[in-house]
């Protein structure tokens, strides 16, 4: 059963693209039609592109590796933050890090420092700053929470990047091919779908159009985890079943081993003899 239809699409206002003399030809064959000047998107085709993405991100999710959700633009900012953090993934909604893929080390400091300072903070270090300098700290400690914040639990490099707007993020989209990190997009018809891995055809611009398509992703990505909980569930009960098991059958192994035992202590002695 397929995760959207096209009538929620429609209604979402996912089939506008951008004016004709805008348009990026290599987006021709997810273009529907023409009206008014503006392209219209197949939303069948969008259709079809969303459960093939959803169903990638299910089994990423499963796998228990993390996605990275990028969009910085203003409209769709709120959106991507709520969808992302229900589902437990990063996101970067402010401006993006130039390096935050190819100098990951570095990113992983700052991120870093801006525990330092709560631990500093907590522990009573900065009672002794002048106003000043705790006004510098705090500011510091501000502008990485904004920037940084919602990636602090990214340990190591995400296995997969979701993209909005891939032309507005192609930085991000630059470093992911470079590193070989699979990347989904929601492309619209000004936008170059080369160098994306999962092409959403779709409005990138409308917070509607947005927001039903991280639902159906972000839905995919929740049955992953789940089916993930499941299986580790299975496997803990198979293990503790298997232990019970083996502790059970000790006993009786034990005093196999013993009668064996006392079997093997009179045909001993009656060997001793018939030797002499």
């Amino acid at each position: 059963m397929a995760r959207t239809n096209f009538d929620s699409l429609l209604q979402a206002g996912c089939h506008f693209g951008h004016l004709k003399r805008k348009w990026n030809p290599a987006m021709a064959p997810y273009i529907y039609t023409e009206r008014n000047g503006i392209h219209i998107i197949d939303l069948h085709k969008t259709v079809a592109k969303i459960d093939d993405a959803a169903e990638a991100l299910k089994q990423i999710a499963k796998s228990g590796k993390k996605i990275l959700f990028v969009g910085t633009k203003k409209q769709t900012k709120d959106v991507i933050a709520e969808k992302a953090a229900s589902v437990n993934m990063p996101y970067v909604i402010e401006r993006w890090p130039g390096g935050m893929l190819t100098n990951f080390p570095t990113i992983r400091k700052a991120v870093k420092k801006m525990a330092n300072i709560d631990k500093l903070m907590n522990d009573g270090t900065f009672g002794n700053l002048s106003k000043r300098e705790l006004l510098q700290v705090t500011r510091q400690r501000a502008k990485l929470e904004k920037n940084l914040g919602s990636i602090a639990d990214l340990t190591r490099l995400p296995s997969a990047l979701f993209v909005i707007d891939v032309m507005k993020e192609n930085i991000a989209v630059r470093e992911a091919n470079r590193l070989g990190i699979p990347v989904f997009g929601i492309v619209d018809t000004n936008s170059d779908p080369k160098n994306i891995d999962f092409v959403i055809p779709a409005n990138d611009d409308a917070k509607d159009s947005v927001e039903i398509i991280l639902n159906a992703c972000c839905a995919a990505i929740a049955e992953g985890l789940e089916e993930r909980k499941a299986e580790k569930a299975d496997e803990k009960a198979a293990d503790a079943q298997a232990e019970a098991e083996a502790e059970e059958k000790a006993p009786k192994r034990a005093a196999a081993r013993k009668a064996a035992k006392a079997e093997e202590a009179p045909a001993a002695e009656e060997e001793a003899p018939a030797a002499e």
